[in-house]
């Protein structure tokens, strides 16, 4: 598991969002163990099903923001803390953090952060969403008035510190989706389907894409925040997958 630093030297801030710049550019690439051969050796191999071959997931931006919380120590050395909860979209995700975005004293007093944490590598199955939270701790004498954290889908503001809000409320997760019809943003249901049996565009997450028996899939990328459908001649969902 990672381990957070205290935030005392505001250079600092430039130099994580830096970093935190080059692992979010780098998330649609797979970690591997470093080679650390001597000059002109041949690479070390792995056994075939070693952990060190394994492939590990990408560090990405959770899908949603349930809440941000600042909270101000009572007894010194006195501390703001961070707190920060959202949802994963599936089960999987690990080693949840907060990168700063910020870089040095800002302008507005606000101060950016992005809540990510490490995908599972492999597509998984729209069983519900999961819960993850991570803290960000900073010494009273930070140059912030309030917090703005950014996740894949949404944003939450702390405009005072210390304080406290709550993000919006969260879409269908679709752990019930298979089996039912698809109804497209801006479609009539279909007649004589109860409520029940039908799943409405606008109420799954914003990052998704359906499949039809007949379309094409111009693309391979991978995002485990897209919950993707594909539907069978009849217009229901026969897989519902984050991948």
């Amino acid at each position: 598991m990672r381990r957070f630093a205290i935030m005392t030297d505001w250079t600092a801030v430039t130099v994580l969002a830096a970093a935190s710049s080059m692992s979010f550019a780098q998330q649609s690439t797979v970690t591997t163990t470093p080679d650390r051969s001597p000059a002109g050796s041949p690479p070390a191999q792995e056994p075939p099903g070693s952990a060190a071959s394994d492939q590990e997931g990408i560090e990405a931006p959770v899908l949603q923001i349930t809440s941000v919380e600042v909270i101000r120590t009572a007894h010194a050395p006195v501390l703001d803390i961070i707190r920060v909860r959202g949802l994963a979209s599936s089960s999987g995700w690990e080693e949840a953090e907060l990168l700063p975005l910020t870089r040095g004293k800002p302008a507005d007093g606000m101060l950016h952060l992005m809540f990510v944490a490490r995908a599972p590598a492999e597509a998984m199955e729209a069983n519900g969403f999961e819960t993850v939270e991570a803290i960000f701790p900073l010494e009273t004498d930070h140059p912030f008035k309030g917090v703005n954290v950014h996740s894949a889908t949404d944003s939450v503001t702390v405009s005072s510190i210390p304080g406290y809000s709550e993000g919006k409320a969260a879409g269908d997760d679709c752990h019930k989706c298979v089996g039912k019809v698809f109804v497209a943003r801006g479609s009539a249901a279909p007649s004589g389907k109860p409520a029940s049996e039908l799943v409405k565009e606008e109420q799954l997450p914003p990052i998704k894409r359906v499949i039809g028996p007949a379309d094409g899939i111009p693309t391979a990328d991978s995002n485990p925040n897209r919950l993707t459908l594909i539907l069978n001649r009849e217009g229901r969902i026969v897989t519902a997958v984050w991948e």
